[in-house]
């Protein structure tokens, strides 16, 4: 089946300084894809470039289709109808994204009439339900408040409602639970599990927390200084990560059950756009590193069905991580 959203060779560049290495990826219809890695890996910037979000003095190139349709590089009109539409996207920061001086109803109802061509009553009904969807509490009254009459959970349950007013095929939720506390949390990550079901909706989840990721994703891809450094299954890759950034990731976790253990550092920082390392950019920080990992720049490569790595010592790594586990 031909994929909803594919992505090849994708590169941002600001003021010549590349901060994506050409990603490649594909998103399946009603699939729930998890992007994870260290803040400055590019993950947000990956989906703000396929939809023409970032600033004009973006260099961007690559290729973005949407149902076999290129989409980078459109035209703003053409874009206009699938930013929103086709694809809706919740931002980091969900107070930044409302109008503080226009009411929820006014907010709501003009992404009803650009997307839904509705009018009249149509529209207020549908705002009404949209709000009553996401489970804000005495709606009727509430389409009537401001942006800073609701608490923080309230206002990402209201971006939710504003991405869901054009029935997109696509969700991406750019950090959906920061800076909201865990029950909070728990609640909105059950409001997307349950909305994307209703819906056959597809989702991208960009997350920091590899907890929220494994419950909620079918498909995990590791991003690291602009690149795609592991693809997998959830379940395959939280069970047996192979990159070595993935493993250092993962083994930052603490178990819930069983021997209590020291945590696994990852020494270093994600290394400056501007000066990258020769061959690939996670060799200064990995402990498997070898001299040919300094004199080439890993590709994305199949392991096994679904599972590709971008790594030149991927067996050794597994043979390592299985070492440890065995001890």
């Amino acid at each position: 089946m031909a994929p909803l959203v594919s992505i090849e060779g994708l590169s941002v560049a600001f003021n010549g300084v590349p901060v994506l290495r050409g990603v490649d990826l594909a998103l399946g219809k009603g699939e729930a894809l998890g992007l994870v890695g260290e803040s400055g890996s590019g993950k947000s910037v990956t989906w703000l470039a396929a939809l023409g979000l970032l600033p004009r003095h973006a260099k961007i190139s690559g290729s973005v289709r949407l149902d076999g349709r290129e989409i980078l590089g459109a035209p703003a009109s053409e874009l206009d109808q699938v930013r929103g539409g086709r694809v809706a996207m919740i931002f980091q920061d969900p107070a930044s994204a409302l109008n503080p001086v226009l009411t929820i109803r006014k907010q709501l109802c003009e992404a009803l009439v650009l997307h839904r061509d509705l009018s009249g009553e149509a529209v207020k009904a549908e705002a009404l339900r949209l709000l009553n969807l996401v489970g804000i509490p005495d709606a009727t009254r509430r389409l009537s408040a401001y942006p800073h009459e609701f608490s923080g959970g309230q206002v990402q349950r209201i971006m939710i409602a504003m991405a869901l007013a054009g029935n997109p095929d696509l969700l991406i939720a750019d950090e959906p639970t920061t800076a909201l506390d865990a029950t909070i949390q728990a609640q909105i990550l059950e409001l997307l599990s349950t909305i994307r079901r209703e819906m056959s909706m597809a989702m991208v989840l960009i997350s920091h927390d590899l907890g929220v990721v494994a419950e909620n994703c079918d498909r995990v891809a590791v991003m690291y200084a602009g690149r795609i450094v592991e693809q997998a299954p959830a379940n395959q890759l939280f069970a047996d990560p192979v990159h070595p950034y993935a493993q250092g990731l993962i083994g930052a976790l603490p178990p819930l059950d069983g021997p209590r253990r020291r945590l696994t550092a990852i020494p270093g920082t994600v290394p400056d756009p501007a000066h990258m390392p020769d061959g690939c950019a996670f060799a200064p920080r990995c402990a498997l590193a070898a001299e040919p990992c300094r004199l080439a720049v890993p590709t994305l490569a199949p392991i096994a069905d679904d599972r590709t790595v971008a790594c030149i010592r991927a067996e050794a790594s597994r043979r390592a991580l299985l070492g440890i586990a065995a001890e």
